[in-house]
Formats: structure tokens, C-alpha cells, sequence
């Protein structure tokens, strides 16, 4: 088992790059990837960093030099043989070449493209531009990046001692939450956790501890490289990026409300079983499910990432009663904010009416909050999204008003052509 600790104190003593692989990103990105390569190659995207958390203020923390040096290795980074192999023989969701040849081939031979940094009020503009399915490929990267660069410069002043006690609190913390998620009954559970961990090496120590400790509970991991590495399963399926780009291309308001069905008529040419996972938020839950197209009720399950995460599932759970389904063979899965608490919660109440799964992000993979003075190292929400899509902006309402982004006239034009009427703000914890 790796010395964290001693790890991060060595960062202080030589370059120690941050991301060592381009399948050190989340699964679902790779399967957006193929679809955009596949459906919209033509696409042009930007990407920019949103820090929503404007009291962390980045560029004070982070030097810049720093920063572009672990990015810059980032654009030098191509697979391995060992990684290919891996996405090209291994078998993801029941399904053996889940990647096409055609992009395995352009995949191998990707270099990320450049990057534009730039400081601001304490904050640093970062954004990538080019193609979609070359710059989408930024977005985990870039965040880990930011995230643990952070984390070093709050543990720089550090000594060796006061680092291992600090990491021997952070793993009683967690190890204390995988005690509690014990006695949740038939949990099924898998680490999100990679675009805000607090470091690479933390988060595979993360994703060690709920194996052991949570056996078959735990079903796997986002990160691929932690799952080829650690032979567990790679789990993700897709997000609001898809219909975000999609929408944004639209030429008009009846395709506009047209574009979250054409995202996942073309996801269900490509895929089946608990990959047909329905997003239903980007534009809001209740009118994305009004108005889609009766096949849709026959997908696997949805994914709730915004609002209250219990009206979320009932909202679900009534419509596939409309439609004639029946929910007990359907799946939710909880990915927004999660904690023990919320999940065991979330778990009782559903416990019988509907299969439950929970995506376990940021506080798992970076839960601080408390071990350090002023409390520096707490988590954060720091997003990197695409903002524009062939240099139309992109518009994101979500179920909570407080994750909503675009331009205001936008934001205004996409409520009225979507139906969303008054929304409850809900903190934005990470």
C-alpha cells in the first residue's frame, strides 16, 4: 500500500505529475467520446472552467507555472498498448468491443489539443476549443488537475508528521462512513469521484477501502484507469453535456425542444441494458418527462443529479406507472451531493418500490472538511463545462437553479420553449 503521506511530501522535492494517463478520466466520458465521434465530428466545442466556489480563489493558491506544467504533460500523454488492449478486449456492462475500431484507431493516435489560460480576479480562465471530441476529453483532466494542485499547496507547509496523522483522520473518516454504509441493507454503491478528489493517489486508497470494506456492495468504479488497475468494473453511462451541445446546435425552438430525444435516439443505437440510463434534468425532470416519447419508458433506468433527490425518484416512479411499467424493475441512480447520511435515507425509502444505485462523488474522494486549520482543505465545486458549440452558447436550467449556466436571455428562452416554470434553489455543497 502506498505512504500518502510521504508521497506528499515529496512533492515538494521534484515534479510529480498529477495525471499519468489519458484513461485516467471518468468511463462515461469515453462513451460520450465514441458518440460524438460517431454522430457530430464536425462539431466545434468550447470548454471553460466555472468555479462556483468564488471564496477559493485558484490563482492566488496555484501557481501559474505550476499549473502549465501539469498541464502541458497532459498534451504529451497518448495510451499505452496495455490501455488499449484493456478498452479494446475487455468486456464493460455484459458487452465485449464496446469501443468501435475506428475510434480505438483515432484514439491511440490522440494528443490532447492546446489549452488558453489566463488570470482573472483570482481565478484563472482556463478553456479549450476544437473539435468535440478531442477538447471534451479536457474536461476530467483539467479538473483533476486544479483539485490537487490545490491540495498541495494547502499541505506544502506541512511536516512529515503532521501529514501522516492528517491522512491517518481522513482514512478513520471514511473508513468510519464505509462502517455505516454496512448496515444499509442491499446497497449497491460505486465511486464518481474523480473530477473533484482530493488526489489521484487518494482516491485509489478510496475505491481499495470500499472494496474491502463494502465487498459486493461496492460495484465499481468511474475512473478507468483505477478499474483496469484494480480489475473492478468502469461504470458511467452519460451526462448533461450531450443534450447542453445538441441543444445548442438547434436551429430553431421546435428543435430546441426537440433536441434531449434526438441525444438519446442516437445513445440507443449504440447501446443496451444499464447503459440506457436516462438524464433527465438538463432542461428540467417534470417537462423532459411529459413530453418524451413513450420507447424512452422502456430504458433501463435515470440518473438524479439535481433538486430534491427523493421528488426526483417519485416523479420518476409515477411516470413509469403512466407509461405502464413497472418500477420495481427499474433502476434510480443518486449521483448529487452525497453523503452517508443521504444515502442510507434515500435507500429506506425506496427499499422495495424501485432497484436504487448511488454514484458517491466528491465526499468520498475528498471529505477534509474539519482536518485542517481554518478548514483549507474542505471540498469545492469546481466544473469545467461546455459553454458554446459552433460558437452558439450552450444552456444548462438543471432542477436547481443555482447549477443553471448560459447567457440570461438564453436561460429565459430555453424556460419558455421547455415549460419550467418557478424552480427551489438548492445549496451547491460540491
Amino acid at each position: 500500500m502506498v505512504d500518502i503521506a510521504t508521497r506528499v511530501w515529496n512533492h515538494k522535492w521534484k515534479i510529480d505529475p498529477i495525471v499519468r494517463s489519458l484513461i485516467d478520466t471518468d468511463f462515461y466520458k469515453l462513451l460520450m467520446c465514441q458518440s460524438v465521434f460517431r454522430n457530430k465530428p464536425d462539431t466545434t466545442v468550447t470548454f471553460s472552467l466555472i468555479n462556483r466556489a468564488s471564496h477559493v480563489r485558484l490563482a492566488e493558491l496555484i501557481d501559474e507555472g505550476e499549473l502549465r506544467e501539469q498541464l502541458d504533460h497532459i498534451r504529451t500523454l497518448s495510451l499505452t498498448r496495455g490501455e488499449s488492449t484493456w478498452l479494446r478486449g475487455n468486456t464493460f456492462y455484459g458487452k465485449r468491443q464496446m469501443f468501435r475500431p475506428d475510434f480505438m484507431e483515432w484514439f491511440e493516435n490522440l494528443r490532447l489539443p492546446p489549452y488558453q489560460l489566463e488570470k482573472r480576479d483570482g481565478q484563472y480562465e482556463l478553456t479549450f476549443e476544437g473539435k468535440w471530441h478531442e477538447v471534451m476529453l479536457w474536461e476530467i483532466p483539467a479538473l483533476a488537475v486544479l483539485m490537487e494542485l490545490r491540495s498541495r499547496a494547502v499541505l506544502r507547509d506541512m511536516r512529515r508528521f503532521e501529514l501522516q496523522v492528517l491522512y491517518a483522520r481522513a482514512m478513520t473518516k471514511l473508513w468510519e462512513k464505509v462502517e455505516r454504509l454496512r448496515a444499509v441493507p442491499e446497497l449497491k454503491l460505486a465511486d464518481f469521484g474523480t473530477r473533484r478528489r482530493h488526489s489521484f493517489l487518494w482516491q485509489d486508497w478510496c475505491v481499495q477501502a470500499l472494496h474491502e470494506g463494502l465487498g459486493a456492495a461496492f460495484t465499481g468504479t468511474s475512473n478507468c484507469l483505477i478499474a483496469k488497475n484494480r480489475d473492478m468494473e468502469a461504470i458511467g453511462t452519460n451526462a448533461h453535456e450531450l443534450p447542453m451541445v445538441y441543444a445548442a446546435l438547434a436551429k430553431d425552438d421546435a428543435a430546441l425542444r426537440q433536441a434531449p430525444y434526438t441525444v438519446l435516439q442516437d445513445w440507443q443505437e449504440e447501446h443496451e441494458g444499464n447503459l440506457r440510463i436516462i438524464l433527465p434534468d438538463t432542461y428540467g425532470t417534470p417537462g423532459f418527462l411529459e413530453h418524451a416519447p413513450d420507447w424512452l419508458a422502456a430504458w433501463t433506468g435515470i440518473r438524479i443529479d439535481s433538486g430534491d433527490p427523493a421528488e426526483g425518484a417519485e416523479t420518476a416512479i409515477r411516470w413509469w406507472r403512466d407509461r405502464g411499467e413497472d418500477p420495481r424493475q427499474k433502476l434510480v441512480i443518486f449521483s448529487d451531493g452525497l453523503d452517508v447520511e443521504k444515502i442510507a435515507e434515500l435507500s429506506a425509502r425506496f427499499a422495495g418500490r424501485v432497484k436504487v444505485s448511488f454514484g458517491w462523488g466528491t465526499l468520498l474522494t475528498n471529505d477534509f472538511t474539519g482536518l485542517t486549520p481554518g478548514d483549507t482543505l474542505a471540498p469545492f465545486s469546481l466544473v469545467c463545462k461546455a459553454v458554446a458549440a459552433n460558437g452558439r452558447p450552450t444552456v444548462k436550467l438543471s432542477d436547481n437553479p443555482n447549477k443553471a449556466m448560459g447567457p440570461v436571455e438564453e436561460i429565459a428562452r430555453y424556460k419558455r420553449v421547455f415549460g419550467v416554470g418557478q424552480q427551489v434553489a438548492r445549496e451547491v455543497v460540491v
